[in-house]
């Protein structure tokens, strides 16, 4: 499966990418004293007619903002989700048109899985201001970095990942977050599948362990004093 390859492909972070080239936590170096202790939200994939309803619901319920980063295929499919998800106070991100490792892309395909997924967005919800984009399986590349930046979006990476995607179980993915968590991390989650894994009638891709991780881990972060926020207007300060 596709998602397998999340430790099977190495990361192009050397000489052409560093991590200050994305955004992968928070700086909450702001020079006042008493910050909030923000921690960040994300969701991959979708949306799913399933799944991100869920999602949704869970969020509402605890009044939290979140990101979700979609792909312009199900965009076009379900853009009423797209609307909720921006009605309800979230923000949409840029995931790709159809889940293509880009490092395998020439510069024009990476360009259109970018651009395409962007026009989609925005003719589905014009509200949307798309601001992040996120390379599927995580991965960077120098061109990737200059494609997003060509239009106009901020690579958008993660600091804690629960492998939720691996359905490890609820306390697994809640531990794995909470374990990690500090001011400025950025936590990546799942409410779908990518097209080439989906399956309807697969257990695999049930994204029913993210939704109960979910209802747990937010009183959890609460309750360390975490304030669950959106993402900020910034640039990288890895």
């Amino acid at each position: 499966m596709a998602d397998q390859m999340k430790d099977d492909i190495p990361q192009r972070d050397g000489a052409s990418v560093k991590r200050f080239d994305y955004l992968s936590e928070v700086s909450c170096k702001f020079g006042r004293h008493h910050q909030p202790r923000k921690v960040y939200l994300t969701f991959d994939d979708g949306p799913d007619l399933i799944w991100t309803p869920k999602i949704l619901d869970v969020l509402a319920r605890h009044r939290v903002p979140a990101t979700f980063c979609v792909l312009g295929a199900y965009a076009a499919s379900h853009p009423q989700l797209i609307e909720r998800i921006i009605v309800e106070g979230h923000e949409i991100a840029n995931h790709t048109m159809t889940h293509r490792d880009l490092s395998k892309c020439e510069p024009e395909q990476t360009r259109l899985e970018i651009l395409e997924a962007n026009a989609i967005i925005k003719r589905t919800c014009p509200a949307a201001a798309v601001r992040y984009v996120r390379a599927p399986y995580g991965i960077w590349t120098k061109e990737v970095i200059a494609e997003s930046a060509k239009a106009g979006l901020t690579a958008l990476h993660w600091s804690i990942d629960p492998r939720d995607w691996s359905r490890p179980g609820v306390d697994a993915i809640v531990h794995a977050v909470l374990a990690s968590v500090r001011p400025g991390s950025i936590v990546l989650l799942h409410d779908g599948s990518p097209p080439r894994e989906w399956d309807p009638n697969a257990d695999a891709t049930s994204r029913e362990q993210t939704v109960m991780a979910l209802s747990r881990l937010i009183p959890a972060l609460k309750e360390r004093k975490f304030v669950i926020s959106s993402l900020p207007q910034c640039r990288p300060t890895n």
